[in-house]
């Protein structure tokens, strides 16, 4: 397209065409407004696409974000979105060596079997009451929580008020979450299950005073108000995919390859300037959205940038021409690979690879959970390789911040991927390299994404999932009314950093939206 296809004026251009880009543009199409979406990239979708990254394979992958829990139901319905969300069978599997057997935790199939695992791996039913009483107070929190997130923000005694549960709002606002993991549990395994939820995409200690690892734990366990985690079908993609649909149905425009460089704002209107393979081109708009990083925010506006945001984790795709069979024969691997297959996650085990990281070394042992898409989703792969048997696996590694990959980032990667692809191999009944298929040039199926490798394909600052630190869900000084306003009145920030930001979820992207129509209705009554 030419630099001259944007030309005119809009009442709102959205910067990025990333999943939360897309749900501002469908809410504010929808309401009458005029809607002009910029994207860099050749497609929408941001980190929530799906792809076949490996050659002459019929592998759909979610390459990069690949479970949905935050998306509030909210949304799908009111934008008419054909999404559909499969819940997981299994919801982990955590292999262990007890007394030299292999041995292991799978939480899923009923409560009964869930009980009787407990008792097989620690001997009593005591960490599976704790477990019961534990998650039956994080669900409490959810019930009340993940309604607001898409209400304007409450103030912190607002939703003290909400939770109504002292003892909870204790455990996870205000002290330590490894507090109340250890009070509730004595197995060091069973601790370390559930203090991931706290680490995943964030580079924390379980008693980090600072409380991000509870930031972390409370947006991954109030999702939908349950906490569960579900498979989209069809892929991530699906997801973007009917939400580009969407808005354009509702009379969005969508411009890929276009890259906004500049944003000029005076409170009242605004002027965005882009660039495109052809050259430089400018769009007028009464209100910006800038569905990007705080730091991208910061540069299209002039101002001083944040403080440089981290990611910490460890991306891998894979396609296996069959599931690996586990040294823990008791265990089917069609159902420990179907929810989240714990690695090296055991509690005193992250607590060592946190250390080890923070003094700027790998982990000797890095931590890491795995998940099989294609056992509860079939449809990501084409008939030929669900006939052979293939199956997907997506790994996410943590505590690896992007400082480690600083110096070079190819052989740390490669370093990395080795030693953690070794802490799977030790629980395997064969090696995972094995079970590998190849693409059609005979390269074994399998690649991997470091901070900084996310950093230069999709923008993210240093790498981070969630654009910068989580927030809490809660108004404190200079988040606005939405979690949305910027110092500029008409130019809002509706990505995930965010207030309430974070994973795939289109909060951001509707509050944006209900800022700008709350403030046009004021102006235009």
């Amino acid at each position: 397209m030419s630099a001259h296809d944007a030309q005119g004026s809009y009442d709102v251009v959205i910067v990025g065409g990333g999943h939360n880009g897309l749900v501002a543009a469908t809410y504010l199409a929808r309401a009458g407004r005029s809607v002009l979406v910029l994207e860099r990239l050749d497609r929408t979708g941001g980190a929530a696409v799906s792809t076949r990254p490996f050659a002459g394979t019929d592998a759909r992958l979610s390459r990069y974000s690949y479970l949905v829990s935050l998306l509030p139901p909210k949304i799908v319905q009111e934008l008419g979105l054909d999404v559909r969300l499969r819940t997981r069978t299994v919801s982990s599997y955590t292999p262990a060596v007890r007394d030299g057997r292999h041995t292991g935790l799978l939480v899923g199939g009923g409560p009964e079997r869930t009980r009787e695992a407990f008792a097989r791996l620690t001997g009593s039913d005591r960490e599976w009451r704790a477990w019961q009483r534990f998650y039956a107070m994080t669900g409490r929190v959810a019930r009340r929580v993940f309604p607001t997130l898409t209400e304007p923000l409450p103030g912190r005694a607002e939703l003290r008020r909400r939770v109504d549960d002292e003892e909870a709002w204790r455990m996870l606002f205000e002290e330590p979450v490894g507090v109340a993991v250890e009070d509730f549990f004595a197995d060091d395994l069973v601790r370390g299950v559930v203090l991931t939820d706290a680490l995943i995409g964030t580079f924390a200690d379980a008693h980090d005073p600072a409380l991000p690892q509870n930031r972390c734990f409370l947006y991954h366990v109030i999702g939908g108000g349950t906490g569960d985690w579900d498979v989209p079908v069809g892929g991530m993609g699906a997801l973007t995919d009917a939400l580009a649909d969407a808005a354009r149905a509702a009379g969005a425009r969508l411009l890929t390859g276009h890259e906004a460089v500049r944003v000029d704002a005076d409170g009242l209107s605004a002027e965005v300037t882009y660039r495109t393979a052809d050259g430089e081109g400018t769009v007028g708009a009464r209100h910006v959205l800038v569905n990007a990083s705080p730091q991208v925010l910061a540069e299209l506006t002039g101002q001083e940038p944040p403080e440089p945001a981290e990611g910490a984790q460890l991306k891998v795709n894979m396609l296996l021409s069959r599931l690996p069979r586990l040294r823990d024969t008791s265990v089917d691997p069609r159902e420990a690979f179907a929810g989240t297959f714990h690695i090296a996650e055991g509690y005193r085990a992250l607590a060592a690879a946190h250390a080890q990281a923070a003094a700027g070394d790998l982990p000797a042992a890095p931590p890491s959970e795995i998940y099989c898409h294609s056992l509860t989703d079939p449809t990501i792969l084409g008939p030929e390789l669900i006939e052979r048997g293939c199956h997907t696996l997506t790994l996410f590694g943590l505590h690896t911040p992007a400082r480690l990959f600083a110096r070079d980032n190819d052989a740390v990667r490669e370093e990395l991927l080795k030693a953690t692809l070794a802490q799977l191999d030790a629980h395997l009944a064969e090696p995972l390299a094995d079970c590998l298929a190849t693409d059609a040039e005979g390269r074994p199926c399998i690649e991997a994404k470091t901070p900084l490798d996310l950093e230069r394909d999709l923008g993210l600052p240093g790498g981070n999932i969630f654009h910068r630190a989580l927030s809490w869900p809660y108004a404190q000084e200079g988040t606005g009314r939405w979690g949305v306003e910027t110092r500029h009145a008409n130019v809002l920030l509706c990505g995930a950093g965010a207030v309430r930001g974070g994973g795939v979820s289109g909060v951001p992207g509707h509050n944006a939206a209900m800022a700008v129509l709350e403030g046009t209705r004021r102006q235009d009554g």
